[in-house]
């Protein structure tokens, strides 16, 4: 082989007696890191989350090196399945319910503007039906209600936790899509009560509730679309560990800046008392 290579063979058996390299070294470092990151997250992360995760344990790199070691691993996160059209349903009525958004999902403070909508989850048993309320400032979490309908009062109970769970402003702004039971008279008596100010997106439009549709695709993603539930029972469990225990306190948000939506809360709540 050393003839063939034109090389010496006191060259090559010198090179043999070398320890490795401080950069292989460092890159099979990385590839154990890696790997911990992408079980961690139970196979969801891309390598721009890993990237981020590596660097809050202190191993610092560029991101084209994690994507390179990732496909040396054949390391691939799961892929969203294709679009499907949801449940917005128009109720028939003239309701001249402003937006207040406007595709702006920004917000200065917790509290301040609520975005709300509806999905469904496949059961043995049915369907099962997932109504949610996101914080634009943290992109928490912050209310969720399950049932085996979509009817109004499921949408009425995930306002009512978010509302008894968090303190939201005077004034606050709930938006959602045109649905027939967002727009209902029953759902709007529920918002005024709670002391917010509705708003609606365009029907069939999905960028006016675009932050709503991201974490659904995300629940579909990573958790729903490579699980089986054999009851509803079953899915509400994991759905709400989903939410309380991975995506609002340990998911990395790349909206955030690769936080959590807990540490967004936690920093906003630091300023406040240092202030």
């Amino acid at each position: 082989m050393c003839t063939w290579l034109s090389v010496s063979s006191s060259g090559f058996f010198d090179w043999k007696k070398r320890s490795p390299s401080l950069t292989a070294e460092r890159r099979e470092r990385l590839k154990l890191l890696i790997a911990d990151a992408f079980t961690m997250s139970d196979e969801t992360y891309g390598y721009r989350r890993i990237h981020a995760q590596l660097a809050r344990w202190g191993e610092p790199c560029g991101p084209e090196l994690v994507r390179g070691i990732m496909r040396e691993l054949d390391l691939r996160p799961c892929q969203p399945r294709p679009w499907r059209a949801g449940l917005t349903e128009q109720s028939g009525l003239e309701h001249h319910i402003p937006d207040l958004v406007g595709q702006d999902f920004t917000a200065s403070t917790p509290g301040q503007k609520l975005i709300g909508d509806i999905t469904y989850i496949p059961t043995w048993e049915g369907w099962l039906y997932l109504a949610t309320v996101i914080d634009c400032h943290t992109r928490m979490v912050i209310g969720y209600a399950m049932d085996d309908n979509y009817k109004t009062p499921l949408i009425q109970d995930a306002l009512r936790r978010a509302s008894r769970n968090n303190a939201l402003e005077v004034d606050a702004i709930f938006h959602s899509d045109r649905g027939s039971n967002y727009t209902s008279y029953e759902f709007g008596t529920t918002v005024d009560e709670l002391g917010l100010r509705q708003s609606v997106g365009r029907t069939g439009i999905c960028y006016d509730n675009a932050m709503a549709e991201s974490f659904f695709g995300a629940l579909k993603n990573e958790r729903v679309n490579r699980t089986i539930y054999p009851t509803r029972d079953h899915a509400r469990a994991d759905i709400a560990r989903y939410i309380e225990f991975w995506y609002n306190r340990q998911r990395l948000h790349s909206g955030l800046g690769y936080k959590t939506p807990q540490e967004a809360l936690d920093d906003w709540t630091s300023d406040q008392e240092a202030a």
